[in-house]
């Protein structure tokens, strides 16, 4: 069975209403369109409107009037050709996740001000799923390169881009962001290993819970920088003009080790604004 969430969801619920598999032949992955395969010696053609007028299928007014309504109801739209024939259209609509439009209110609270979905689909479908989750922007009818396009312009643009992904598709955009981020249970193998932050459990309210962790790390990094070479430089001068002898400066200098080590232990305690705790 093929990886992709959308494959798996059409498979069980045929599967569910007990319709009959067709044996396919030279199933050929199209990226970005869809696939194309061989039964009973036709063609079949299955994915986005892109694919159909690569097949030659054409969509009649009807047809194209009917998806244009299930595409502004956030439905991802599969269609399916025959040789040159269209003969079907499937919608899927993605559930989305009960902590999606929480998680980027708590975003936007924490100072995350640009909140972009990068996606394949259409921008009728994008802009539904963004407007419903609060999203800030959304670029539609992208393929897994121009994701990475994307995400090296918004890095020349702001400096710092977050990525969340899951997918094989997702693995070179994330590699580009300054900060990529898996989903730890869904995430393929590839998103996982690319990423630098790998959510567990797929629970995405922690992600403002990882992003104030981070900022609070870079803070107590700062702190002990300054208090490190801090001390150091004043045991330097008190040293060469013999205020203080050998013995008390080696006493201060392991003092302020254990003062760093001491700062850096404070994040054991970190909490968020919903007191969600480090573990």
């Amino acid at each position: 069975m093929s990886q992709s969430v959308l494959a798996q969801a059409v498979v069980r619920s045929a599967q569910t209403q007990g319709l009959p598999a067709s044996v396919m032949n030279e199933v050929e992955s199209l990226t970005g369109r869809g696939l194309r395969a061989v039964s009973n010696g036709k063609t079949v053609w299955i994915g986005n409107q892109k694919l159909m007028d690569e097949a030659g299928a054409p969509i009649s007014p009807d047809a194209f009037n009917h998806a244009q309504s299930l595409q502004g109801s956030g439905k991802t739209l599969m269609w399916i050709a025959m040789d040159k024939t269209l003969i079907g259209l499937i919608a899927l609509a993605d559930t989305l996740r009960t902590e999606a439009a929480p998680t980027m209110k708590a975003l936007k609270q924490s100072g995350v001000a640009h909140t972009i979905m990068l996606t394949g689909d259409n921008s009728r479908s994008a802009s539904a799923i963004a407007s419903e989750i609060g999203l800030t922007e959304f670029r539609a009818d992208l393929m897994p390169e121009d994701k990475l396009t994307v995400i090296r312009e918004l890095v020349k643009e702001y400096g710092q881009v977050a990525m969340i992904g899951d997918g094989v598709n997702d693995a070179p955009a994330l590699a580009n962001a300054t900060v990529g981020i898996a989903m730890g249970g869904a995430g393929t193998d590839v998103a996982l290993e690319t990423a630098d932050v790998a959510l567990m459990g797929d629970d995405l309210s922690k992600l403002p819970f990882a992003v104030g962790l981070g900022r609070a790390t870079r803070a107590i990094i700062v702190q002990n920088l300054f208090i490190s070479l801090g001390v150091i430089a004043l045991l330097i001068i008190t040293s060469l003009t013999g205020i203080v002898s050998i013995g008390i400066a080696i006493i201060f200098h392991e003092g302020s080790t254990l003062v760093v080590v001491a700062n850096a232990l404070r994040l054991l305690g970190y909490q968020d604004q919903k007191g969600l705790r480090r573990k």
